[in-house]
């Protein structure tokens, strides 16, 4: 029987009070880069779909780059067989630095370079090794202090909880309150900061010319990232001001995007992580071609839904309708809607119109708002983003859909916009498939709006509404819809038709983002 492995060594930790707080400073320095390495994948993975879009194909890159990059790390501390002490302390440094800088030089690589996928994955790869190489080195000096079932159990249970408290306090804490940029300096800080503590609290043990070097790093390393954190601000605003042609007027990053406007002149847009959401000098035209229609079909609009449409924009048009009784928003995002009620360019273009007292806000999923019983609604209006991930296109399916269906009354109609039949011609049609399969009567459409190009909508009624010949749009002071343009709208030239194959999009077959993102690459 081997020393590790006698019942001796497995016995409990020392009673020698400095033997045993030595033992839960290591433990807790492995809790610290277990929970900081998991904030650095997040931050990583969260940034490239800030970047590149597809958010399930970035974090599971970067999940499974950092699970691997682990055992690689666990692999290579095998050469490491004196030491560990120093070593430990140093990998500790290395993974501050490293992660600390992190988003930094994704937002100057993706800016400046065209490589930004090599430098994500070097990143992944070099946070994973680096925790890697410091749990087999952390377990080994714990061996002196108790036996290693035990010594394993500890370490282990130790780093999963940091994980766990980690992944908690990124989206409910970090990421709203400091934004990405700041997460990563202020990450990185805390990561060196515990290599100090551990080089001031096992002094003793090093020798003079290991301690000088590692002070030198250690400083070297924090005062890096404090001064980039004093100063981040100005560098994350010239970095994102370098990511749009006009002027940023106001940014701010929400528990769930990065919100920016931007001005030239008289024109404001607005963006949501980096997708222009409207330009003010021509978002009429999107608006009143989203809504009006749906308005004039319906049978009964005075009650009507609103899933998305935080900026207040086709609630303004919904309210030009003087018959209205009840508007309601459901917005995901409350940064977007306080914002849409505060700021006085939006206020002004909104005309108001999420401060009225029949518009009521609903901060919360859609999909979620809908599976809930209410009163029917005469229009249901979907102004969502593009379906370019999974998560967005979970409203753009059948099964969404057939709840927007049970909540119609007779003679309601649902309308969603549909992305551009001539960029993303398969996926616009898709989407008109994928309604017309939850067994809704659909009419496709589509106008020029100068922002995007060509646009496309589909309306849909649950087989009682108003005939299209009927259709009268008698609201005051439209600045482009009109009975006879609507008629024009349904008509698709050969190059926007249907094509002979389309998917319908379902929960548990998430088509449609994949086919977005296809059809757009191509552009």
């Amino acid at each position: 029987m081997s020393p590790s492995e006698s019942p001796m060594a497995e016995s409990p930790l020392p009673e020698d009070g400095r033997h045993f707080w030595r033992a839960a400073l290591l433990l807790a320095a492995i809790f610290s880069a277990s929970a900081c390495a998991i904030i650095y994948e997040l931050l990583i993975g969260s940034t490239s779909a800030y970047f590149l879009g597809d958010s399930v194909q970035q974090f599971s890159v970067t999940i499974g780059l950092f699970l691997a990059s682990m055992g690689l790390g666990s692999w290579l501390s095998r050469a490491v067989v004196d030491r560990l002490l120093e070593r430990f302390i140093a990998f500790e440094m290395w993974l501050a630095a490293v992660g600390g800088c992190s988003v930094p030089v994704l937002y100057f690589v993706y800016l400046y370079t065209g490589h930004f996928r090599y430098a994500m994955i070097l990143l992944i790869i070099s946070v994973g090794a680096l925790v890697g190489l410091e749990l087999p080195l952390l377990t080994r000096m714990l061996q002196h202090f108790g036996g290693l079932r035990t010594v394993l159990s500890n370490v282990l249970s130790i780093d999963y909880l940091g994980s766990l408290v980690a992944a908690l306090l990124f989206p409910y804490l970090l990421l709203p309150l400091l934004g990405a940029f700041n997460t990563s300096l202020a990450t990185g800080l805390l990561n060196v900061g515990v290599g100090l503590v551990l080089l001031r609290c096992f002094w003793s043990q090093l020798m003079p010319g290991v301690r000088s070097r590692l002070v030198g790093f250690g400083v070297f390393v924090f005062c890096g990232l404090g001064t980039m954190l004093v100063v981040a601000d100005p560098i994350r605003e010239r970095l994102e001001s370098d990511l749009y042609t006009d002027q940023i007027i106001y940014s701010e990053r929400s528990q769930y995007q990065q919100i920016v406007l931007t001005q030239w002149q008289d024109e404001v847009r607005l963006y949501l992580d980096r997708h222009l959401q409207f330009s003010s000098a021509d978002e009429y035209r999107y608006h009143e071609s989203l809504v009006h229609p749906a308005m004039a079909l319906a049978h009964h609009p005075q009650r009507v839904l609103i899933i998305g449409g935080g900026d207040g924009l086709s609630v303004r048009e919904v309210l030009r309708h003087g018959d209205i009784e009840r508007v309601d928003v459901v917005d995901l995002d409350r940064a977007v809607t306080d914002l849409a009620r505060r700021d006085l360019r939006l206020t002004r273009l909104n005309n108001n119109a999420l401060s009225r007292p029949k518009v009521h806000i609903f901060n919360e999923d859609g999909f979620t708002f809908l599976e809930r019983a209410h009163q029917d609604y005469g229009v249901i209006i979907i102004d969502l983003p593009d379906p370019r991930d999974e998560a967005l296109s979970k409203l753009y399916s059948v099964e969404a859909y057939r709840l927007c269906a049970r909540h119609l009354s007779p003679g309601g109609v649902v309308v969603t916009q549909a992305s551009s039949p001539y960029y993303a011609r398969v996926s616009f049609w898709s989407i008109a498939a994928t309604m017309a399969a939850s067994g809704l009567i659909v009419v496709p459409y589509h106008t020029l709006v100068p922002s995007f190009g060509e646009w496309g909508f589909v309306v849909g009624s649950n087989g009682s509404g108003r005939e299209l010949a009927e259709v009268n749009f008698d609201v005051p002071d439209l600045r482009y819809m009109t009975a006879e343009l609507f008629r024009q709208m349904q008509s698709f030239p050969i190059d926007m038709s249907r094509p002979d194959e389309v998917v319908v999009n379902r929960l548990d077959r998430p088509m449609l983002a994949r086919q977005y993102r296809e059809d757009w690459s191509r552009w």
